[in-house]
């Protein structure tokens, strides 16, 4: 049986350094598709749905700073 999973030895980075990398790139992009829901429920009135895809997207931003953060002291180590 061959494992299917990339440990690093085909492209260089560690799964871990990779997980995190995606994680960050993911809660970028989720805070930036927000934006449009955000302009989406604002545009139509829904002040309620606009209000929970701005909490959702505040969750998304601090993902991502979380995950810069531990880049940083990753790549500074």
């Amino acid at each position: 049986m061959t494992s299917t999973t990339e440990t690093g030895e085909k492209t260089g980075t560690k799964d871990k350094d990779y997980n995190l990398i995606w994680f960050t790139e993911a809660c970028l992009s989720n805070a930036l598709r927000l934006e449009s829901y955000i302009e989406d429920a604002d545009r139509d009135g829904d002040n309620d749905l606009a209000e929970f895809f701005r909490k959702a997207q505040a969750d998304s931003r601090k993902g991502a700073e979380q995950g810069k953060d531990l880049l940083r002291q990753r790549l500074a180590g």
